[in-house]
């Protein structure tokens, strides 16, 4: 019997299951039809957040950043660019903590831009500070083994 993988639509919160085999065929969310892994940055809330850390199929990799915030905004670009590597290894979400203030206590969020990665519900890997596509494709890259 094939295995199933749980991966959240990041555009409206649902559920999916995908069988894990059918992971690089672009799978489409059951409800809105979005793309489940798109290999671009999505900006997400708290609540996408708690629903797709849970997810088993991909590790998600969240920047934690903030409009004021200078490395956050050097660093978006590079993030954007990781994710178009890292389509099919992970899913790249931005989630901004001016808006989502309650995170930083929640995740133990101590300075910005941090990068959590998740899966099955637990962080599995944490960055902190601004870093390159190269350093992010590795964070995430690495990630692949965890947790799995």
């Amino acid at each position: 019997m094939a295995q199933n993988d749980r991966m959240t639509c990041i555009d409206c919160g649902t559920p999916n299951r995908v069988p894990h085999e059918k992971l690089a065929d672009n799978p489409k969310c059951g409800k809105c039809g979005g793309w489940l892994i798109t290999g671009k940055v999505a900006e997400i809330d708290l609540a996408i957040l708690q629903k797709a850390s849970q997810d088993t199929a991909l590790p998600l990799v969240v920047d934690f950043w903030a409009p004021w915030c200078g490395p956050c905004r050097a660093m978006a670009p590079q993030f954007g660019m990781a994710a178009e590597r890292l389509k099919g290894k992970a899913r790249l979400a931005k989630l901004n903590t001016e808006q989502h203030q309650s995170v930083s206590g929640r995740y133990a969020i101590r300075g910005i831009p941090a990068m959590i990665a998740f899966r099955n519900g637990r962080e599995i890997g944490r960055h902190v500070g601004a870093q390159q596509m190269p350093g992010i494709v590795q964070f995430a890259a690495g990630l692949s083994r965890k947790a799995r």
